[in-house]
């Protein structure tokens, strides 16, 4: 990538305005203090809200300049816009319910309507600043629509979100009206990070429930595109804070502290006013941990630091008020004319005194209810040089993974911290050596710049494997002799799986209503002369004759099993059995019966046990242990087992739509062949077809054809496209099957000898010998894929034989 454009809700600086004069000052925040240094190396720009509404940063002169001069691009936004976006949706909607407080989120639209609208308006931001070959990341909770707008506007950009705070369990997401638009939004992006695996595995169980995209390990399939979930936990400027301590105005800092604490024991809490911090709960512990252990009440004291926070959520002013109140309530009750227990800081610090607390504190204690990552412990960690103290850590945050050298705690059980703080203050100083150096050299390594060098990395490894995934693509190219080669064929074989289709499915399916423009299309094209089109389904006969009528198409039903052409009726391809019904059928009613949400369904020669409903973790274990049970049973008999998209098959051996195709693919010399698949089951089509035809798969998957189609509806724009055409010669659409191919050679040639000179003569004979060597190499191939079918199916019974015994 060229440049790399970070996009977030706020600038890494803040606009100081007095007056109209104003200056900047770096932002406060993990997030614009961690990239500050490293989007100045790499040649970055930072779009964002500069952190005053648009009313005011438009009468200030120049500005836009001075941030330039800072590379960061401003996103202008109206103070009415703000109370909807930031201090409405973003922290009374999503805030809340990510952080498992369900109690305290609102599902107001007009707040969701400013969400959208502050989107749109970072979306156009990035759209003036970006350049072909950039790369673009998207950061938090405030842009989760972003991604998507980006990659509907610039399909070709390399995109990233990273998600700063939890990403909640499917049970409380899904209870956002808007759960589907943001989900789309956020798989806009062609990488999505987490800080954390319980993250990371949430979201794409989410992904599962509500969109049903493929999964191999990490990487899912969204309409064709590769878009990868992965670990990325943030990490700190290690060095600024591990050697602060070393600083004179540090120094200074921590000898004034040992003055005022008097050599008592200094125990440091340092957060945000926020509820899901959990600063209600630790006062609680430490008033637990006076009254149960009263040695320490006159050796301990609890530095209590809260920088101001979202002062006009109603929910943060009435936490502030019971902050107020727990603390004046236990220095009034264990403290004396000296003062109380606690010291009470209620505002953000510099540096220096801040990294003097870290320093010299003998105990953090560092407990949120629910906390994305947590810098604060690293932070403390980082600055414990020389005391060697103890970190206290919930295990309810982010760090707690990398930070297991840590006391955890359940944040709710006063009783277990408090029994943390003691164990922390009389645990074995060459313990907490030993711990704290286990700490440091880890978060020394994944510093905060190479949280982000790994993930702009990652960016550009899933770009490759997209480029890589892409050589299949159906380009314009490959778009565009595909049309030429079918307007110019006198003779087409159109083969259509549009069993995935919009509109075949769903409500207008069980209407009987699909979609008026896609079967609209297949008339067409099937109208057009010299063109043949089949419906290659796995759908019932019945299915099929209620969607598409009785004597429209060409068709094939049950994955190959029937045959029909308009004006005959239905034949089976070859006889079967189905004697074994009734012993399959009672092994799947007894896995139905245990698996709620699946069913059965019977065909004339195959069941299917579907769990497309079913709950994906229960489907999981269900589906195993059904497939070892089914292999068993069915090891003597000449059944296929199948695993399909949330589907198990039991059905008659060696049957494929491949074998129909041969059909229609023996009635005539075509000059143009087309396969259409969208699942595994069209693979065998692919196989069957001569090395000339175009193959097609729509949507993801390993597969055989030649091309590949993002979408359905890509693939029906592309079939209108092709019933547009003008050129063809004129041929029966339904030819009757040659039982004499000497006769209608020679009918043909005699024709031609009348009509053509002697070379056209000639160039028609040797038309004629490569059809029939094409029809030769059909031939040969079907009894080579009927041969491999046979061996396959007789290594899997044999491989079920010796499981079995």
């Amino acid at each position: 990538m060229e440049r790399l454009l970070i996009v977030s809700n706020r600038l890494p600086v803040s606009v100081d305005v007095r007056g109209r004069e104003y200056s900047l000052k770096p932002s406060v925040g993990g997030l614009a203090t961690g990239l500050r240094s490293f989007y100045r190396d790499y040649d970055s720009r930072w779009i964002g809200w500069p952190g005053i509404p648009e009313e005011v940063s438009g009468k200030l002169d120049g500005l836009k300049k001075s941030l330039e001069n800072e590379a960061c691009v401003p996103v202008e936004l109206p103070g009415s816009l703000l109370e909807g976006y930031y201090y409405g949706f973003s922290n009374r909607t999503l805030w809340p319910l990510f952080h498992y407080f369900q109690q305290f989120a609102e599902f107001e639209w007009d707040l969701w309507e400013a969400y959208v609208e502050a989107n749109r308006r970072f979306a156009d931001a990035v759209l003036e600043t970006v350049r072909p070959k950039d790369g673009i990341w998207v950061h938090d909770y405030h842009l989760m629509l972003l991604p998507g707008m980006l990659k509907e506007a610039l399909p070709d950009s390399s995109i990233g979100f990273f998600l700063h705070i939890p990403f909640p369990s499917f049970e409380l997401f899904r209870l956002l009206p808007w759960r589907d638009e943001i989900m789309d939004g956020i798989l806009g992006a062609d990488l999505v990070g987490f800080h954390s695996y319980d993250y990371a595995r949430h979201f794409l169980s989410s992904v599962l429930r509500l969109r049903g995209y493929e999964r191999t390990l990490n990487h899912l399939d969204v309409m064709g595109r590769k878009v990868c979930v992965d670990v990325f936990p943030i990490g700190i400027d290690f060095e600024k804070f591990n050697s602060a301590p070393a600083d004179p105005e540090v120094v200074r800092e921590m000898e004034t502290l040992g003055l005022r604490t008097g050599g008592n024991k200094l125990i440091l809490s340092v957060d945000r006013l926020d509820y899901t911090k959990g600063i209600l709960q630790r006062l609680q512990a430490f008033e637990f941990f006076l009254e149960t252990n009263p040695e320490y009440r006159e050796r301990v004291h609890l530095v209590l630091l809260v920088v101001p926070s979202r002062t006009g959520v109603p929910q943060y002013r009435e936490l502030k008020m019971e902050l107020d109140r727990m603390v004046g309530s236990i220095n009034s009750r264990y403290g004396d004319v000296s003062g109380g227990p606690i010291a009470y800081i209620y505002r953000a610090l510099p540096f220096n005194q801040l990294a003097a607390l870290y320093a010299k504190a003998d105990v953090a204690l560092v407990t949120p209810i629910r906390d994305g990552m947590n810098l604060v412990a690293k932070e403390y960690v980082a600055c414990q040089t020389e005391n060697h103290g103890m970190l206290i850590l919930s295990e309810m945050a982010g760090a707690v993974m990398e930070l297991s050298e840590a006391i955890i705690v359940n944040p709710n059980n006063s009783p277990q911290v408090a029994s943390a703080m003691v164990k922390a203050l009389e645990m074995d100083p060459g313990e907490r050596k030993r711990r704290m150096e286990i700490m440091q050299n880890r978060i020394a390594r994944y510093s905060v710049v190479r949280w982000a060098r790994d993930f702009v990395d990652g960016m550009e490894d899933v770009r490759l494997r997209q480029k890589e995934a892409a050589g299949l693509d159906l380009g314009s190219a490959d778009r565009g002799r595909l049309l030429e080669e079918f307007a110019k064929a006198g003779s087409r074989l159109l083969l259509v799986n549009c069993d995935s289709a919009p509109g075949l499915y769903g409500a207008a399916a069980q209407e009987g209503k699909p979609d008026q423009g896609i079967t609209g299309t297949l008339k067409r094209l099937d109208g057009l002369p010299g063109t043949m089109l089949v419906i290659m389904s796995g759908r019932s006969r019945e299915e099929l004759e209620g969607l598409f009528g009785e004597d429209r198409f060409n068709m094939v039903a049950d994955g190959g099993f029937w045959l029909k052409e308009p004006g005959s009726r239905w034949r089976i391809i070859a006889p079967f059995n189905s004697t074994w019904k009734d012993e399959v059928r009672s092994l799947l009613e007894y896995y139905e019966d245990r698996t709620p949400g699946s069913y059965i369904e019977e065909k004339d020669f195959s069941l299917l046990w579907h769990y497309d409903r079913t709950e994906p973790d229960l489907a999981g274990v269900r589906v195993g242990s059904l497939m070892l049970s089914l292999y068993a049973h069915t090891a003597n008999m000449d059944l296929d087992v199948l695993e399909g998209n949330r589907v198990i098959e039991v059905r008659n051996s060696d049957v494929s739509k491949g074998r129909a195709a041969f059909h229609w693919l023996e009635k005539s010399r075509w000059d143009f062949i087309l396969a259409v698949g969208v699942e595994s089951c069209d693979e065998s089509i692919f196989n069957a077809l001569p090395d000339r035809s175009w193959t097609l798969r729509v949507g993801p998957g390993p597969t055989e054809a030649g091309f590949r189609v993002g979408s359905y509806p890509e693939m029906i724009a592309l079939m209108y496209e092709m019933a547009d055409t003008k050129g063809g010669t004129p041929l029966h659409r339904r030819v009757e099957q040659d039982t004499d191919q000497e006769q209608n050679t020679d009918q043909e040639q005699n024709t031609d000898q009348e009509q053509n000179t002697d070379q056209e003569q000639n160039t028609d004979q040797e038309q004629n010998r490569n059809r029939i060597r094409t029809r030769n190499r059909i031939r040969t191939r079907n009894k080579k894929l009927t041969r491999n079918r046979i061996r396959k199916s007789n290594r899997i019974r044999t491989g079920n034989r010796i499981r079995t015994s």
